[in-house]
């Protein structure tokens, strides 16, 4: 897996302040995407134990909240298996940070993914340029939905995250 970025003290891409994992690649090129450069999965530079080294010093912090992967996209293919492990080592080390993911897909097509079993909230739907919506909080267009996965999995609907 090849990323473009690790941002510290994010407060824009979830709730509270947060570290956020750019991945490289995306297929669905969504017109307008504020991440364009992040499309080709050969771009950036490869995640290594470096990198994984510096997510893990930032989440050591007590004000951090958390993790956000996104990109690129995580759930692509070549992404996927890098960012479940990544993901379940985060949330066996620090088990009271969340982990926000961001996919262009609906959730009832990721929902079984493993990655699922340690996301604490996923943005879902693709970013629809006639949708978009400056006021909304963590999304970019009206389609996209910010999903409580541990709530949604217990009671089998769809549940939003309230901030």
């Amino acid at each position: 897996m090849n990323y473009h970025n690790i941002t510290h003290d994010d407060m824009l891409n979830g709730d509270g302040l947060r570290v956020v994992l750019f991945v490289s690649g995306c297929s669905l090129c969504c017109h307008n995407c504020q991440n364009p450069q992040t499309w080709d999965k050969d771009s950036g530079i490869p995640f290594d134990e470096d990198a994984k080294s510096e997510i893990f010093s930032e989440l050591d912090k007590d004000y951090i909240s958390g993790i956000t992967f996104t990109g690129g996209h995580p759930l692509e293919h070549y992404n996927l298996d890098a960012c479940t492990s990544l993901a379940r080592e985060i949330k066996e080390k620090y088990p009271s940070k969340t982990i926000w993911l961001y996919t262009g897909l609906v959730y009832e097509n990721v929902q079984n993914l493993d990655i699922m079993n340690y996301v604490d909230v996923v943005v879902d739907g693709a970013y629809v340029d006639g949708l978009r919506d400056i006021s909304l909080k963590w999304r970019g267009s009206s389609n996209q939905r910010v999903i409580d996965v541990k709530k949604t999995k217990e009671r089998g609907d769809i549940v939003l995250h309230c901030d």
